[in-house]
């Protein structure tokens, strides 16, 4: 297995696979859900970030488990989706935005794999944060597609679950954010340490606090991401379609060896 989804709010069935499985993979940090099924002959995993039935709220999600679940089933390449609210006037509701940098406001304890001992103290590079190769594929599949889609935007995360109030909005937007989110960090952080690819299908479903003429609520969020449920599996569909086997960009070797997953259970 080679290829993992994670869904994020909204996208909970991982409906482009065929012959689907439960599976629960027991790691060193607790267990993680998941389905697997084939696409096209190939064995793909799906994460349901939150939850099948959305019960996990964004500062509980265990962001280990489920990156290291998909180590341990030798997935190399990770394909995410999230909802997010715009602040920007060019990443409009129903925009995808491919991101390619994040600004990290979360503070929940789980921030690295790596908090010293025996397994050490890791300081990666981040330049990058988000695999290219993944990301032109996304937006050469939404070019293709006619969807309406950015590939570039800086994705800002809190802890959430509540919404940002419109004075955290006007602060993110004088740091260079675009986007507003809950789970993208430390989600893509442990996967760069995992030495997996990672790139993430932003789905603009509001305009941020201050900016929106009406109150937040996320049923507005879910609606608007199952609406456009279509369009995103058709965007993952080109991507899975059209990467190379093998990669060729330099996410691997930015992360590091964790040898303790490959023997854990063993």
């Amino acid at each position: 297995m080679r290829l993992a989804i994670i869904g994020g709010t909204g996208v909970y069935d991982p409906a482009i696979l065929d012959n689907v499985r439960d599976a629960v993979i027991q790691t060193p940090y607790g267990s993680a859900g998941m389905r697997i099924g084939t696409y096209r002959g190939q064995e793909i995993a799906f994460v349901a970030r939150h939850g099948f039935g959305h019960t996990v709220p964004p500062h509980l999600i265990n962001y280990k488990a489920n990156i290291a679940a998909l180590k341990m089933l030798g997935v190399e390449r990770v394909i995410a989706t999230s909802a997010v609210g715009s602040l920007n006037s060019e990443m409009k509701p129903g925009m995808f935005v491919f991101v390619d940098q994040f600004i990290d406001f979360a503070k929940s304890q789980v921030r690295t794999f790596f908090d010293g001992g025996e397994r050490g103290v890791v300081h990666l590079d981040f330049t990058e944060p988000y695999c290219p190769q993944i990301r032109a594929k996304m937006e050469a599949g939404a070019r293709a597609l006619g969807i309406e889609a950015m590939n570039g935007g800086c994705y800002v995360c809190l802890d959430g679950p509540r919404f940002e109030t419109p004075a955290e909005i006007r602060m993110f937007a004088k740091l260079g954010g675009h986007l507003v989110g809950m789970t993208g960090v430390p989600e893509a952080v442990l996967a760069r340490e995992a030495q997996l690819c990672y790139a993430s299908i932003a789905m603009v479903t509001n305009w941020a606090a201050g900016i929106s003429d009406t109150a937040l609520t996320h049923q507005e969020v879910v609606d608007i991401m199952q609406a456009n449920g279509e369009k995103l599996r058709a965007v993952i569909m080109f991507a899975i379609d059209n990467l190379p086997a093998e990669r060729g960009c330099g996410c691997a070797a930015a992360g590091v060896d964790m040898p303790w997953l490959e023997g854990f259970g063993k």
